[in-house]
């Protein structure tokens, strides 16, 4: 391919000309292996930024179809894959968009059994899901792995966008509570155009993260209100890190020794997690019997069952997990 003036031009010239990418930037992001997880509003914006800088490899792992409500944000898809699997059309999207970039594509949810090998051989992990599960999940073990995350959420008009992790604090020093509200883009709305900014702002903040920029972008989070067209920032280098943190835990994990309080309804989950679960409502909690006994409470996002420990808590119980059902 050649420029205007004849010579030949390369894919990336045009960031390479700039003095803090390079040749040697541009090798180190060909180097690279980005986890992105998720590959709806927020990976329809990454995923497409990371293949066009030439970030070597990307593993895209989302485990959710293509739904016709969802294309006025998930950009990359088109009527005709609905009803297809997000990671597959996803990743054909970013190997035709850039054939010198790996891409694989694992059609997996990502939860606490199956976070730790999908970290492996990564550089840098980014949270694309909008899950609270997810962000937790993976927050805690980008801490404990020393890897950088990128981590973002949109809902309505706004959201945000922070570097966690790799060195800094993680997101529960952030954010060590779960909001009250549990309003999803499905129930409160969302706009296209915030997703894809935001979206933008993760793959921009994971690129400086590779390309080694000063000041990193780790540390640092910056809020969007497009209502109020107002973006704020703010540093959280110092942040301490929450003691006794409500750790997200898979069904596998689960011992005989565990009571398993599911805050779900028969007819929202017919099959509950194990055989010696017992469903309860929000009221009944003051009657549970704190006993030292692990504690696991169940529900869909992981929400209620974060109420439902603060509570437990009130009353002395200091052994509690969260057990997210997802869909």
């Amino acid at each position: 391919m050649a420029g205007r003036n004849g010579a030949p031009m390369s894919r990336y010239a045009r960031q390479m000309i700039l003095p803090e990418v390079g040749a040697d930037g541009q090798a180190r992001l060909t180097q690279a292996h980005v986890l992105v997880v998720g590959c709806g509003g927020l990976g329809s914006a990454v995923i497409p930024a990371l293949a066009g800088a030439g970030v070597g490899r990307l593993t895209l792992m989302d485990h959710d179809l293509i739904d016709l409500s969802n294309l006025h944000r998930q950009t990359i898809y088109r009527t005709q894959d609905v009803g297809l699997p997000k990671v597959d059309c996803a990743a054909r999207y970013a190997r035709a968009l850039n054939p010198d970039v790996q891409v694989d594509a694992v059609r997996l949810r990502l939860d606490a059994r199956t976070a730790p090998a999908a970290v492996q051989g990564i550089d840098l992990v980014i949270d694309a899901a909008d899950s609270f599960a997810v962000s937790y999940i993976l927050s805690d073990l980008c801490l404990e792995m020393g890897l950088p995350l990128i981590s973002a959420s949109v809902l309505g008009w706004g959201g945000y966008v922070g570097g966690f992790c790799g060195g800094a604090p993680s997101l529960r020093a952030v954010f060590p509570d779960l909001p009250d509200n549990g309003a999803t883009c499905a129930t409160a709305g969302v706009m296209g155009p915030v997703v894809g900014m935001i979206g933008a702002m993760q793959a921009q903040m994971a690129l400086a993260v590779l390309l080694g920029h000063r000041p990193s972008p780790l540390g640092q989070m910056m809020q969007v209100d497009m209502a109020s067209y107002r973006v704020s920032t703010f540093g959280f280098d110092t942040a301490p890190e929450p003691e006794d943190a409500l750790l997200f835990i898979h069904p596998d994990q689960l011992s005989a020794e565990d009571r398993v309080l599911d805050l779900r309804s028969e007819t929202e989950a017919p099959a509950m997690p194990c055989d010696w679960a017992q469903r309860i409502a929000p009221e009944g909690l003051s009657a549970v019997n704190i006993n030292g006994q692990r504690i696991v409470l169940t529900c869909r996002s992981g929400l209620r069952a974060w109420q439902a420990a603060r509570v437990l808590r009130e009353r002395g119980a200091h052994s509690l997990a969260i057990l997210a059902m997802g869909d």
